[in-house]
């Protein structure tokens, strides 16, 4: 399980929740689907029968897991979502795009049916799509093998997990909960058969008409009316609406005429079904003749796979089964114990078992990449920051902290049996709840007065008629039926009859009648939407409250009780917090909260502890006078109680949010727990509870801290803080936020906790679910509440980093000129120092980075980096004080975070001056340490940094010098720059030159970087004492011309050989043409073995150095052309030599030199050629000069020795008849016309 990282969500259900995950170590990328275990038998099946499909229209099931809480299952990842929603945007598809989507469905279902599986429950939201848009079946939860009962496969697996409780259900539920989708029921399933192939055929039959239309074929708002149009109406003709419909094809209606056929008789079958002209032969193809099996071609098989018939579906089954009897001997109830999930060991993370994704910041030298994530990362967060009303105690409590369910009637509690009334004995009209509130006031008046007349007349006739009980129970069991409408409730409430009942409950002798009259009350104070304030609420508050204290022991009694107690409780709760009456409306007596608090205690049933539980929490959920009753010394203690030694997961969760809603009004509530149980055992409850618990106990740890309580050992606790920051690794975003609201509290009260905070991977966490936080993007409200409180936290984190900063440089300048710290000195020193670690994991995330590298923050820095080299030099005694280790941790934090900032031109650029200032002189020192790894960091960081201000400098120069009119920053900066390069590092270079490896290899690329953009630099370094010390270092290195050492060194030459009027005397004398061929050639075969082996051109960069070097070379001789060319001369030897060197140079250069040839190089070609008449040498300069014809400008023809060599060549054309050699006549020709003559 730990082999996967986890990202993004991607879906979410009622039950489940679906990220997108990644393999380790590849990058294939998965589904990752989150259930809850109450969904253990739809899984299981889902596993038990998709384990062993492998096929292009089917989703691959990869593996699954098993934690505390949940069930994981690792599957194909689909991003193209579900074929439902596809259709909903769409609205409908036309014809041909019905077929195409419609042949992946036909190949997946019928590979499906030859597994010997009936998917049951076929509907668009089980079919997705992949990125290439192919259709893919999901999700076979309610699948099952042919001929086989999923109802006892389901039994079968509640069965074996005893465990979970919530699988301990009822037949009938199990009947319900193996039903699939309505919409696309067979007819034949609707009257009792079970699920096979003609029903699939049907829903697909279903799903096509859908995709055509926009909508199933049978709609309706009410399940009987649903059944009625399935089983005796004709499917409406498939019509598309807009204007941009198209009909039907006859085709296409006779298909899915032939699908929803209602006998299953009628119904095509697969054999059919393929040849139907609707897929214009489609799946006729003809398996292939090499033996290849073709997935159509088996589509088509001579073999029927299925008859309507009984008979025929028995031989169908048989032959499924022989067919595919490897297969479905997976599907059968003995192998359950194949398919188990994978258990993970027990750690301290618990749920946290798939690792976190984050973005870690891509490090490259490039000193033309702008960091525009950066950028767009801020934008996000300054979005956030400009509402100015989110703050902590606003955000301590979400919607889902203050749900409320109803204390009446929740079968979580205790399961109650339905209330029915007989209208034919009932002695008033039995009006519907709908028909009541459209009651005239006359009519309603005579209503309410039948009624109590009927219940006071029976009361005063005493039990003397044995009809008076019965009329009077199945009169309250009319309004028992009839209070449950929010209008009727409302209207009865403040009407006589609520009077009534409190007396019917405080005289009736009638246990059953009494019963039923608090059901009544309960009912109609559930649904009550608003009260006056003459009701007499109070009174039947007190009137209950005597009840139960009467009958404090019976049990039974009390669980009729509580229930309408409490509705009435909540309501008064409800109409303060809506009227805000500071004193409270009703007078709710003392003895109210003291039977509930005696419902509480240990030896109670555990009905009895739920519904006061449940009370609790529903009553303080509202900001109300009457919630403040419950706030005792033993609430706390009490519901913990019931938390940690009950069984049932309803009450734990029940207690939890009610000690959750009473610290919103005190949080003394949650500090009586802590003092009692201790904080490790509230802690070790956070780590393993469900998630429900664990949002509660955090929104109670963060109402604490903003409340004052327990702040200073909270703050300083470090198991707390890990424990908290482990809660950041739950799948659920609130859980999530109120995580980073504890962490804030936790920070603001003590600095130093973010050290810890850091190393255990906050910044990651972060980085994470800021991506939630894009603008634009569309946001669950979950992804909201974590957006709100990740934007504080980041906005108070970024306002400490000054802070942190200026801690450490105090705790530094106090020691400056001390030998020996004093004991507060090097107290202040431990405390501060370690925070660097902070400042550079701070400035090595994308969130933070560009809202703190600032100028402010650049120029501490710089005085930071002043105190590091101070340090370094032993000019500050930081070692005796903390440590040798401590204070070279400080000094590698220090360069690693000034590293991390050289990595993101933008932050440079905009800081061109301050960099210059600040940065720049304190590494430079920093490059002559003695210490190694001091030396190398330095120069690699400079080398960075000064590659990108010195190219800046080239780009801009055009609005440099706009600016040198109005403010001279641009130039004093660079010649700031230039001075810091060649006072302070040149002339100490030679030393780090002939340094040990790994020094030399960065001494070089810095050297390469400040040559690259600046020619006063280049003509130093060319002019000093360092030329003969790198061709030393290139000697030293030539056996490894693949290392660090030989590419710089070659990229450093390829700057200083490149530059325009260079003089190469000096690289001459120092071998640079045998060092150039040496290398190449060796260069150019480790190229050559390594492209064939391995494909990985490692050598290319040096190549490419030596390639400009040979260019710049030989581009330097092409002066040497125009010399030779003026070598006429009598000395037939001397002449030979020369003009074989002119028609070489000729064959490298051409006519692309960068210098034309001169008027008098013209006259010397003339010369020579008149002076020199044997054919041989006339045509080889000849060849030369029409090689050269690019480098002759025109003028120079016109000139007078151009003119003269005009004239030699019109001579020399015009005597081909009587030379013996036409190849020079021809040449001259050619040369003649080539400029013009």
């Amino acid at each position: 399980m730990e082999n996967f990282i986890l990202y993004e969500e991607i879906g979410r259900g009622s039950k489940s929740v679906v990220y997108k995950g990644r393999r380790k170590g590849s990058i294939h990328f998965v589904a990752i689907i989150c259930s809850e275990k109450t969904m253990r038998p739809e899984l299981t099946n889902h596993v038990r029968l998709a384990h062993d499909l492998k096929h292009d229209n089917v989703v691959s099931f990869y593996e699954w897991y098993e934690t505390s809480n949940h069930l994981w299952l690792v599957e194909e990842l689909c991003t193209g979502g579900t074929l439902d929603s596809v259709i909903s945007q769409d609205e409908c598809l036309s014809d041909d795009i019905v077929r195409e989507f419609a042949k992946d469905l036909i190949k997946g279902l019928k590979y499906i049916h030859d597994s010997g599986i009936v998917f049951s429950d076929l509907t668009p939201a089980k079919i997705l799509l992949d990125g290439p848009g192919t259709l893919k079946y999901s999700n076979f939860g309610l699948a099952k093998a042919q001929g086989e009962n999923l109802e006892d496969f389901f039994a079968l697996v509640m069965s074996e997990d005893g465990g979970d409780k919530e699988c301990a259900t009822p037949t009938k539920n199990i009947r319900n909960r193996a039903q699939g989708s309505p919409l696309y029921c067979a007819p034949e399933l609707l009257r009792g058969s079970t699920t096979n192939i003609s029903s699939d055929l049907w829903a697909l039959g279903c799903i096509l008409y859908q995709m055509f239309t926009g909508n199933p074929p049978f709609v309706s708002e009410t399940f009987t009316e649903l059944v009625d149009l399935i089983l005796h109406e004709d499917p409406p003709p498939p019509v598309q609406k807009g204007f941009t419909c198209s009909p039907p094809s006859h085709e296409f209606q006779s298909l899915l005429q032939g699908l929803l056929q209602k006998d299953p008789l009628n119904r095509l079958n697969w054999e059919q079904l393929l040849l139907h002209p609707f897929w214009r032969g489609a799946f006729l193809v003809e398996g292939s003749s090499e033996g290849v099996e073709d997935e159509d071609a088996s589509l088509t098989s001579s073999v029927q796979l299925e008859s309507v018939s009984s008979q025929a579906s028995l031989v169908a089954r048989a032959a499924a089964a022989s067919t595919n009897q490897q297969l479905s001997k997976s599907f059968t109830l003995e192998s359950m114990t194949e398919f188990r999930p994978k258990p993970v060991l027990e750690t301290g993370a618990r749920e946290s078992i798939f690792l976190l994704s984050s973005c870690p910041t891509p490090r490259t030298s490039s000193a033309t990449k702008e960091t525009d994530k950066d950028v767009k990362d801020s934008t996000v967060l300054e979005d956030f920051q400009c509402d100015g009303g989110a703050n902590i105690k606003a955000l301590l409590y979400t919607d889902s902290d203050l749900t409320v369910t109803p204390i009446m009637d929740n079968p979580k509690i205790l399961k109650t049996a339905p209330v029915r009334f007989d209208s034919k004995t009932l002695c008033v009209s039995a009006y519907s709840a709908e028909r009541l509130v459209c009651l005239s006031s006359g009519d309603w008046s005579a209503f309410l007065q039948q009624i109590c007349s009927v219940l006071e007349s029976v009361e005063r006739q005493g039990s003397g008629t044995t009809n008076s009980p019965r009329a009077k129970l199945n009169l309250l069991c009319y309004l028992c039926c009839v209070s449950g409408h929010r209008d009727t409730a409302t209207r009865l409430m403040h009407s006589q009859l609520f009077p009534v009942l409190i007396q019917q409950l405080k005289h009736a002798p009638n246990w059953d009648v009494k019963n039923k009259v608090m059901r009544v009350i309960g009912l109609l104070a559930t649904h009550c939407t608003e009260i006056r304030e003459d009701v007499p609420i109070a009174e039947a508050v007190a009137m209950f409250t005597e009840l139960i204290r009467e009958n404090f022991r019976n049990s039974k009694l009390k669980q009729c009780l509580l229930p309408p107690l409490g509705e009435l409780l909540y309501l008064i709760a409800t109409q303060e917090e809506k009227k805000e009456h500071p004193g409270g409306l009703w007078v709710v007596p003392s003895a109210a909260y003291t039977v509930l608090m005696r419902c509480l205690r240990e030896g109670e049933e555990l009905v009895v502890n739920h519904m006061a539980a449940k009370i609790i929490e529903n009553v303080c959920s509202r900001e109300c006078q009457c919630a403040q009753g419950f706030i005792t010394a033993e609430v706390g203690p009490a519901l913990w109680y019931l938390f940690t030694h009950s069984a049932v997961d309803a009450l734990r969760v029940s207690a939890m949010s009610a000690l959750c809603r009473i610290t919103r009004h005190s949080a003394g509530a949650f500090q009586s727990v802590i003092d009692k149980v201790g904080l490790p055992s509230i802690l070790s409850c956070l780590v393993s509870g469900i998630s429900r618990v664990q949002q509660h106990i955090l929104t109670m740890f963060a109402t604490m801290l903003a409340s004052g309580a327990h702040l200073h050992r909270l703050v300083q606790d470090r198991d707390f803080v890990v424990k908290i920051i482990r809660s950041l690794e739950s799948p659920s975003s609130v859980i999530r936020a109120k995580a980073f609201l504890v962490l804030l509290q936790v920070l603001m009260n003590n600095r130093e906790m973010l050290l810890l905070c850091c190393n255990s991977r906050l910044v990651m966490y972060i980085e994470r679910d800021i991506r939630k936080a894009t603008p634009g993007k569309e946001q669950q409200s979950g992804n909201e509440y974590l957006s709100k409180c990740l934007a504080l936290f980041i906005r108070h984190t970024v306002r400490e980093l000054p802070a942190i900063l200026d801690d450490i440089l105090s705790a530094l300048g106090n020691i400056v000129g001390r030998k020996h710290p004093s004991t507060a000195q090097t107290r202040q020193l431990k405390q501060s120092l370690p925070m660097m670690a902070v400042v550079l994991q701070l400035l090595t995330s994308q969130i933070f980075r560009p809202q703190v590298v600032n100028e402010e923050f650049l120029i501490k820095f710089g005085a930071l980096l002043n105190h590091i080299t101070s340090v370094d030099s032993n000019e500050t005694s930081l070692g005796s004080a903390v440590g040798q280790a401590a204070s070279e941790e400080l000094i590698r934090n220090t360069l690693s975070a000034v590293e991390a900032i050289s990595q993101h031109p933008s932050l440079l650029s905009t800081n061109h001056c301050t960099v210059v200032d600040t940065i720049l002189p304190p590494l430079a020192s920093l490059a002559f340490s003695k210490n190694v790894e001091w030396r190398v960091v330095s120069l690699r960081v400079l080398s960075e940094i000064t590659l990108l201000l010195l190219s800046q400098e080239a780009v801009e120069e055009g609005e440099r010098e706009k600016r040198r009119a109005w403010d001279g920053k641009g130039s004093s900066s660079n010649t700031r720059l230039l001075t810091l390069i060649t006072q302070d590092l040149l002339p100490q270079y030679e030393s780090l030159l002939l340094e040990p490896d790994p020094v030399p290899v960065y001494a070089l690329k810095l050297l390469g970087s400040l040559t690259e953009h600046s020619t006063p630099v280049n003509r130093l370094v060319r002019e000093s004492r360092l030329l003969p010390v790198i061709f030393q270092v290139v000697a030293e290195h030539q056996n490894n011309i693949l290392g660090g050492t030989m590419q710089n060194a070659m990229a450093l030459l390829t700057n200083l050989i490149g530059q325009k009027d260079t003089d190469l005397q000096p690289f001459y004398q120092q071998g640079i043409i045998e060092l150039v061929c040496g290398v190449f050639v060796e260069a150019a075969v480790l190229y050559i073995e390594k492209e064939e082996q391995s494909g990985v051109k490692s050598c290319s960069s040096i190549l490419l150095s030596l390639l400009d070097i040979i260019h710049c070379l030989l581009k330097h001789l092409s002066s040497v052309v125009r010399l030779a060319l003026q070598l006429p001369c009598g000395d037939g030897e001397v002449y030979e030599e020369a003009s074989q060197c002119v028609s070489l140079l000729a064959q490298l250069y051409g006519g692309d030199g960068a210098d034309h040839l001169h008027p008098e190089d013209l006259l010397s070609l003339a010369h020579t050629l008149q002076i020199h008449p044997g054919p041989r040498q006339q045509r080889l300069l000849l060849r030369v000069l029409k090689r050269l014809m690019g480098a002759v400008d025109a003028s120079c023809w016109g000139s007078e020795e151009g003119q003269s060599l005009v004239h030699v060549l019109r001579k020399l054309a015009q005597d081909t008849r009587s030379n013996p050699d036409t190849a020079v006549g021809s040449l001259a020709t050619e040369i003649l016309k080539g400029a013009g003559f």
